[in-house]
C-alpha cells in the first residue's frame, strides 16, 4: 500500500498497528538515520490527508538515539527504545499500546526473538517498561499509580487513626459537569507513572448515560467539561460504568468488569487509551474498598483491556501499593504496511 503525504518520510515504510485502544504508525529505524520533524509526523498521522493514526513510534536501538546515552548506560537490557510522538508531532506520554506494538514489531521485523512466556525490556521517556508475551496477548508493566487526594496518616496502617481517615475520605476530589449528563458527578484524580498529565475518573450509572455524554473534544462537537475545583494543569477525563464481577474459571479469581470511555482530552494530542484504562481500574478498586477485585476487564468498542491493580496501597497510593506496578494486558495487531510517497 502506498500513500502520498509530501513529507520528509517519502519513500519510507510505516507499519500501521492497533493495541490497547490506540492506533499507531511504527517507523522501523534501528540506527536513527531517518530525520523526523513534527510536521512530518502530523502529516502522516492526519486522518484525512495522511495515513491516519493517534501517533507515531520510531523503533530505534537505545544506543543510537541522541540524548539516550545515560539511559542506555543505566538500563543496558533495554536494547530498544520507544521514540513516541502524538498525532500533532509532539513528544507523547508512555502509552501502553505503543509498548505492546513495539514488542510485536520486533518479532514481525525479526529484530528480536521473544518466545512464549518471555519478556523484553523497552526504553521509554517514562522509564523502562517490560512487555511479556502470553499467547496472542502482551502484558506490560505500567509502574505504580497514585491517588494524590487520598489522605496520609501517621498511624500504623490498619490502626484506629487510619480507619478514621479512611471513613472520613469521600473517595473523590473533583466535581465534574459533563454536557449531556444531568448534574455534577464525583471525580477522582489518578496520577499514572509516565503520563503527560493526570487523569480524572468518574463512574456513571449505566451505559445509556455514558453514551449520552457529549463533551467538547471527545467524540465530536459539544460544550466544554467544567471542573470544581478547576485543575491547575491539563487533565484527561475517563468515565466507567461498572458491570459487575465475574470469576476466572482457570484461577478462580474475581474480576471486575466495566465499560470505559474517554470523555475529554487535554490540549494537544489525545491521551493514551491504555493509560486511561489503568486509571479507571485504580479508581474502581479504590471505590469498591475492602475485598475489591485485584483485576479488571475494561470494555472498549471492538476490544477489551485487562488491568491488574494488585492489593490496596498505603495512604496516598492507589491500589498496587507504593512501588508495585499495575499490569495492562491486551492484544497488539499489525494491520498494514504503508509506503509514503
Amino acid at each position: 500500500m502506498t500513500t502520498s503525504t509530501r513529507t520528509g518520510l517519502a519513500g519510507h515504510e510505516l507499519i500501521k498497528g492497533r493495541a490497547a485502544g490506540d492506533d499507531l504508525l511504527m517507523l522501523v529505524d534501528p540506527d536513527c538515520d531517518i530525520p523526523l520533524t513534527a510536521a512530518d509526523i502530523a502529516a502522516v498521522c492526519d486522518r484525512r490527508a495522511g495515513v491516519g493514526a493517534s501517533g507515531l513510534v520510531r523503533v530505534v536501538r537505545t544506543a543510537n538515539l541522541p540524548g539516550a546515552e545515560r539511559f542506555a548506560a543505566a538500563v543496558p537490557e533495554a536494547e530498544w527504545f520507544m521514540d513516541h510522538y502524538g498525532a500533532d508531532g509532539a513528544v507523547a506520554e508512555t502509552a501502553p499500546g505503543a509498548v505492546l506494538l513495539l514488542a510485536q514489531t520486533l518479532i514481525a521485523e525479526s529484530l528480536d526473538t521473544i518466545p512464549e512466556g518471555a519478556s523484553v525490556t523497552i526504553g521509554t521517556r517514562g522509564g523502562a517498561r517490560t512487555a511479556t508475551r502470553i499467547g496472542d496477548l502482551w502484558a506490560v508493566d505500567m509502574g505504580p499509580a497514585r491517588i494524590p487526594s487520598r489522605p496520609a496518616t501517621t498511624a500504623d496502617p490498619g490502626g484506629a487513626d487510619s480507619a478514621d481517615a479512611d471513613d472520613d475520605w469521600p473517595g473523590w476530589d473533583t466535581a465534574v459537569v459533563i454536557p449531556g449528563i444531568d448534574g455534577p458527578r464525583a471525580g477522582l484524580s489518578v496520577a499514572m507513572t509516565g503520563a503527560a498529565f493526570p487523569r480524572i475518573v468518574i463512574a456513571l450509572a449505566d451505559e445509556a448515560e455514558l453514551d449520552a455524554a457529549s463533551p467538547e473534544g471527545a467524540d465530536g462537537p459539544g460544550s466544554a467539561v467544567r471542573y470544581e475545583p478547576e485543575p491547575s494543569e491539563p487533565v484527561a477525563l475517563d468515565a466507567v460504568v461498572p458491570l459487575g464481577e465475574e470469576t476466572d474459571p482457570a484461577s478462580g479469581a474475581v474480576i471486575g468488569v466495566a465499560r470505559w470511555r474517554a470523555l475529554s482530552r487535554s490540549a494537544g494530542a489525545a491521551p493514551s487509551t491504555g493509560m486511561g484504562c489503568c486509571a479507571a481500574a485504580a479508581a474502581l478498586h479504590e471505590w469498591e474498598g475492602e475485598g475489591a477485585p485485584e483485576s479488571y476487564r475494561l470494555l472498549l468498542p471492538g476490544e477489551e483491556i485487562g488491568v491488574h491493580v494488585g492489593h490496596a496501597g498505603d495512604a496516598g497510593a492507589a491500589p498496587g501499593g507504593p512501588g508495585e506496578s499495575m499490569i495492562l494486558t491486551g492484544q497488539a495487531r499489525l494491520i498494514a504496511r504503508v509506503t509514503v510517497l
